[in-house]
């Protein structure tokens, strides 16, 4: 009945009878033939078919490299994945993945297409591979909410060069029997149940033959037991008998360092083809280069003050004041154009050592964002000059200079070219997620913004949206007691809105305390008052702050008016914030603690992790969610991932201007707050004394 696939299943006994051979064979010559030369895990770091390093079925001990990042797309059916990963931090691969099963209805409703789930897959490398010792690596596969394809698996791998092999032994997936699910918390059988996961699990193997950086053959075992994975949609229609094989091959392409293809055949009678790539975070896809303006024939003749306020405004700078003072010379300048705070001082200080003005003695520039004083470098001008010279090293300069990031009073100094206003403008592309209209909606436009600055910290802001390519449907609001956020629908399906037009001003006082208050249409859903406080404390290690807002919300289809009370007229929310900041490993933590706007208590906890100006980060909130009287918010806690990347990768030359975009697997009404324009631990950002020590390096 099944003569291919008996003939194929055959030809992949032999195979593995061979490799089994040649696997014993070289295991015996593994004391003469390893070497450390490979310590790192290239180039066997390919995805497997869901995203993570691995196989094609099985993961691998193998991790990313340090700061990559990776998306793709396969199928081997009846499954086809989407998925990322990225390795934020040395020895963590973190995989994103969406599941589609082909043929299985999802929802109840036929526009809804194909059942999708969604899983977050954690694996770290604990110890690295060594002369004699293989790469072992701890794997958790979607260990919250419906668990449909979740494992723990303990794996390791071993190079003998050109050749990789890996065992590994998990339970869930891997395992005799599936999981339960686990919709209001993580469930680590591994830990929580360990002579239960023992139990349940089995092992699995494979090798990969890579004889070039271009191309690699590999062949699997695995365990999967397909027929028993009840818990898996396509159990029912395409699995109710066992696969006729439990062995894969496979091969991988790479046409370039940054894309791969992958052919299989897998479980005896199914064909797959993998397409991804795999990019550096923050690595400029155009070399940044900023030639510094070189002064005209004529321009050398001006005044000192004339010649540093010219060179200023041409090389991006606003709001620039310079006069001398008692032989002490004093710049005050707003950076517009350079990411790094310290890459615009050194900017400064280069012109200065090209002009060396006579009979200075020392030097103080000021840095202010809107006319507010955020850090002051003090030095002297022949330590600019040896700097600049060679005669000095930069850490031996940064030594002999001062800053400070308290300064709040200068001396009254002309400005000149001041900006009133500012804009921006961007294209933007947002997705909306299992709506029962179809898993995958999107709207596609630009969103613009102009500001006015009438003095000292203090704006006006109007913002616009227009989506002409917009597919959000109007969702139905009965589920949730109280849709503060699950009804944001309503206003994404509209192709345009008044997105905010709102007066903001921030203040800066003694011991660095900054304060602002906002008022008007904060955002697109809610409009009313912002208050908050921040402070650094030891150097900038941690932030602390206050908030809190009172908000209405906003009519959907007039932007001038207020929504019905449909549930509450004011919404409240009142939090103490807290940052640690960890520029060591270029990472934060972030705890918002207090009343979110649909009333229920409790924190959200947020990890940013900080590469090459790329910020990547995740949230997730504990609430108290009582309060909700529905299904879809009781017991829920939010959460989600974003990233922020700058403009400067792609445009060849040094912005401050930086995208953003998160992405949550549900809207829910738990832990939720409204949009901020801005917020004051985002204004002191990398200007305090710890991060421009670090940052001291980005001068020149």
């Amino acid at each position: 009945m099944y003569p291919c696939r008996i003939s194929a299943y055959r030809i992949l006994h032999a195979a593995y009878c061979l490799l089994s051979t040649i696997f014993c064979i070289l295991l015996t010559l593994l004391p003469i033939c390893a070497t450390s030369a490979f310590a790192d895990d290239e180039p066997f770091t390919y995805p497997s078919n869901w995203g993570g390093t691995g196989l094609m079925e099985i993961p691998t001990a193998r991790i990313m490299r340090e700061n990559s990042y990776r998306i793709g797309a396969g199928q081997v059916r009846p499954y086809r994945y989407y998925y990322g990963a990225i390795s934020p931090l040395k020895g963590l691969e973190i995989d994103g993945r969406i599941t589609e099963v082909l043929g299985v209805q999802g929802l109840s409703k036929p526009e809804y297409g194909n059942f999708k789930d969604k899983a977050i897959d954690l694996k770290y490398q604990f110890l690295s591979e060594g002369k004699y010792m293989p790469a072992l690596a701890i794997g958790i596969m979607d260990s919250h909410g419906t668990r449909i394809y979740p494992s723990q698996y303990i794996v390791a791998s071993k190079q003998i060069y050109p050749f990789d092999f890996t065992i590994g032994f998990g339970n869930g997936r891997f395992g005799e029997k599936p999981l339960t699910s686990s919709p209001e918390g993580v469930k680590i059988e591994m830990i929580t149940d360990t002579a239960a996961w023992l139990k349940d699990s089995q092992f699995f193997w494979g090798v990969q033959f890579a004889p070039s950086e271009k191309y690699a053959l590999m062949f699997e075992y695995s365990p999967i037991r397909y027929d028993e994975q009840t818990s898996d949609p396509a159990q029912r229609k395409f699995f109710r008998e066992p696969v006729p094989s439990k062995y894969n091959v496979g091969l991988r392409y790479r046409p370039t360092k940054w894309s791969e293809i992958d052919l299989s055949y897998q479980r005896g009678g199914q064909f797959g083809i993998s397409l991804s790539t795999v990019f550096d975070i923050g690595k400029p896809l155009i070399p940044i280069f900023d030639p510094l303006y070189r002064e005209k024939p004529y321009e050398r003749q001006n005044p000192i003050e004339r010649r540093i306020v010219t060179d200023l405004y041409y090389s991006g700078f606003s709001n620039i004041g310079v006069t001398v003072i008692d032989n002490d010379l004093w710049i005050e300048a707003q950076n517009d154009k350079y990411f790094y705070t310290t890459r615009a001082l050194g900017i400064i200080l280069k012109f200065l050592a090209d002009i060396n003005p006579e009979n200075i003695n020392k030097v103080h520039i000021v840095m202010k964002e809107n006319e507010i004083p955020v850090v002051e470098l003090v030095t002297t001008m022949m330590d600019v000059l040896d700097l600049f010279s060679e005669k000095m090293t930069l850490k031996e300069f940064m030594s002999l200079s001062e800053i400070d990031t308290s300064t709040r009073k200068l001396p009254d100094i002309p400005i000149e070219h001041k900006k009133l206003f500012s804009y921006g403008f961007k294209p933007e592309f947002q997705t909306y997620l299992n709506s029962r209209e179809g898993f995958y909606k999107y709207r596609l436009g630009f969103s613009a913004w102009e500001s006015y600055h009438p003095w000292k910290g203090g704006f006006f802001i109007a913002g616009f949206e227009w989506y002409p390519f917009n597919t959000v449907p109007v969702e139905n609001l009965d589920d949730s007691s109280i849709p503060v956020r699950s009804d944001v629908a309503l206003y994404k399906s509209r192709k345009a809105a008044l997105s905010r037009l709102m007066f903001e001003q921030i203040s800066k006082s003694n011991h660095s305390l900054y304060s602002k208050v906002s008022i008007g249409f904060l955002e697109v859903e809610y409009a009313g008052v912002d208050a908050e406080l921040a402070i650094p404390v030891l150097d900038g290690r941690i932030y602390m702050g206050l908030s809190g807002s009172a908000v209405k919300k906003r009519d959907a289809d007039n932007p001038f008016k207020f929504d019905g009370n449909r549930v509450k007229d004011i919404y409240t929310t009142a939090f103490l914030n807290t940052r640690l900041n960890i520029p060591e490993r270029e990472m934060a933590i972030d705890v918002k603690a207090g009343r979110f706007l649909a009333g229920d208590n409790g924190a959200r906890f947020t990890v940013y992790k900080f590469i090459k100006g790329v910020t990547i980060w995740a949230w997730y909130s504990f609430t108290d969610t009582s309060r909700f009287n529905d299904e879809i918010n009781s017991g829920y806690h939010d959460k989600g991932i974003g990233v922020s990347i700058p403009i400067n990768i792609f445009k060849g030359t040094d912005s401050r201007t930086a995208y953003y975009y998160s992405l949550s697997p549900w809207t829910r009404d738990t832990g939720q707050d409204i949009d901020h324009f801005s917020t004051l631990f985002d204004f002191m950002g990398r200007n305090t004394k710890i991060f421009l020590d670090k940052d001291s390096q980005k001068m020149y």
